[in-house]
């Protein structure tokens, strides 16, 4: 086995331990937008009938329309894991960790693919996906039941087999490898769609990706047009059921975008100018103000990290600064396209595409979980800054000098990204709060009691109104598995808010469990 590889298994480990240790303890509680996440879930199993007369009938959607409208996939694959696993808040955060896990080595295969070097280590490749497995910011959203942890997963390993497909036709391969490698990232590609609403952007960084690798196949021009069609054919068919249900929809497909929308503002440039300073500046100077999100306000890189990345763009625009050819900066590495300087700029325009969705909300900038599709990007120009000055050392002191502070840094990042998570973030009070903690100890109360006993939860909260309920009551349904009116019956729980008057007051004199969610 390579010396690489067992790097990249030691990554791994890394990656899995950051997100899957204590996983049924931390996060705290269980947020209502993921609680909303896991009634959608359960109703989904309730209404599923495979026995059902003229063939199964399935309750998983394309879309869920609640709390904004969400995209279904994610749904649906939590839904897999409550009915085996149960509905605890561990078991809806459960499919985030893998899908974090799996973005790690995709990070590792497409920085491998873009800056491609066929003798010796990668370090581009391992420091990319090591900085990945130690992120704060992507170890986060890792641990959370949102959607938008499938966004960097689909976007990353899409983009990786459609690289490696065109490079299987730069090595002569058979079109037989080329083709069926090109659909595979197309249906992956098209897969993210169902994902989070920013992936929407991500179609104009495929097309700069195709534009500029088209113009450079030279001879070979015939083979990638063949191997486009099959990977936007493949796209196509993956997106074309949620395509034709926003056509029966169209109120569902802009969601909340344009209720936060920045040219809602007064002065819609000026937002617009803030909002993009404001999210170029969160990697290494103030970072997301939501505990749910981040430590409030601390930058989203760890400040070697952030020092990389800046290192990582500089590096990029060298060439342009010096008026030098798009030759690669990086010896011993070979761009896919010769001399052109291919991978920065790729890397460059998916920050950008990334970042429209960011900075055009007017919402809580800078916003992480908004950010998350530039992560990977991040990662790997954070990277590019770690290997240059990986490589310039090289020779200029010895080798064993050079492992061992690099070693001791790389450990240095490992254990802050334990204290961060564990300790700094994860033992703040405000984390409980965020994570709506007293929601979940509500519902552990109503669980101790017996059915025969009645209980009224009285929602005197603010939120989006779901099926006649303030949305964090879904935290309480979920824990109790009451979002269906047949299980409320069962267990004798009914929902009511302060304008039911006569409901409590009734309540009240059969001496029901009364309690309040605040």
């Amino acid at each position: 086995m390579k010396r690489e590889y067992w790097w990249l298994l030691l990554i791994i480990i890394i990656a899995a331990y950051l997100r899957l240790a204590n996983i049924t303890m931390l996060p705290p509680g269980l947020y209502p937008d993921e609680a909303m996440n896991g009634n959608n879930a359960l109703e989904a199993i309730h209404n599923t009938d495979f026995s059902a007369k003229g063939g199964p009938a399935f309750g998983w959607k394309i879309f869920y329309p609640e709390n904004n409208g969400r995209e279904g996939l994610f749904i649906n694959i939590q839904a897999l894991f409550i009915k085996t696993l149960g509905n605890f808040p561990w078991v809806l955060r459960l499919p985030s960790a893998i899908f974090g896990i799996l973005t790690v080595i995709g990070i590792y295969l497409l920085t491998r693919e873009l800056f491609f070097k066929r003798n010796g280590v990668n370090i581009t490749a391992l420091l990319a996906s090591f900085f990945a497995a130690t992120s704060f910011w992507h170890i986060n959203f890792s641990r959370i039941g949102f959607r938008a942890i499938m966004a960097p997963f689909f976007l990353v390993w899409g983009v990786y087999l459609l690289l490696l497909s065109l490079r299987q036709i730069k090595e002569n391969k058979s079109a037989k490898f080329y083709i069926l490698t090109s659909i595979f990232s197309g249906i992956i590609y098209g897969l993210g769609f169902y994902s989070y609403i920013a992936y929407r952007a991500t179609p104009l960084l495929i097309l700069i990706l195709l534009t500029t690798l088209l113009l450079n196949m030279g001879g070979e021009r015939k083979k990638a047009l063949s191997l486009i069609a099959a990977f936007v054919g493949a796209t196509i068919i993956v997106s074309t059921p949620l395509s034709l249900y926003f056509l029966k929809n169209p109120q569902d497909f802009l969601g909340r975008t344009t209720q936060i929308s920045v040219f809602n503002s007064e002065a819609p440039l000026r937002d617009l100018s803030l909002n993009i300073v404001k999210t170029a500046g969160m990697f290494n100077f103030v970072g997301d103000g939501n505990w749910r999100h981040n430590i409030a306000g601390k930058p989203e890189l760890f400040w070697p990290v952030g020092i990389l990345f800046l290192i990582g763009v500089v590096i990029g625009f060298i060439p342009i600064f010096r008026n030098q050819t798009t030759k690669n900066n990086f010896s011993n590495h070979l761009g896919f396209i010769g001399n052109f300087n291919f991978g920065f700029w790729i890397l460059f325009a998916w920050l950008i595409v990334a970042a429209a969705p960011v900075v055009v909300s007017n919402e809580g900038v800078p916003h992480a979980l908004r950010a998350i599709l530039m992560a990977p990007a991040v990662f790997i120009i954070a990277a590019m800054g770690g290997a240059k000055i990986y490589e310039y050392l090289n020779g200029k002191i010895k080798n064993y000098v050079l492992e061992t502070v690099s070693i001791a840094i790389l450990v240095t990042i490992t254990f802050e990204a334990y204290a961060s998570y564990f300790i700094e973030w994860g033992k703040n009070p405000n984390v409980f709060d965020a994570f709506s903690g007293s929601y979940a100890a509500i519902a552990r109360e109503l669980n101790s009691l017996p059915n025969e006993k009645q209980k009224v939860v009285i929602v005197n909260a603010s939120g989006v109104d779901v099926r006649g309920t303030p949305m964090p009551a879904q935290t309480v349904m979920f824990l109790t598995d009451t979002f269906r009116e047949e299980e409320r019956i069962a267990k004798n729980i009914k929902y009511l808010t302060p304008d039911n008057l006569n409901q409590i007051k009734e309540a009240q004199e059969k001496e029901a469990f009364i309690i309040y969610l605040n």
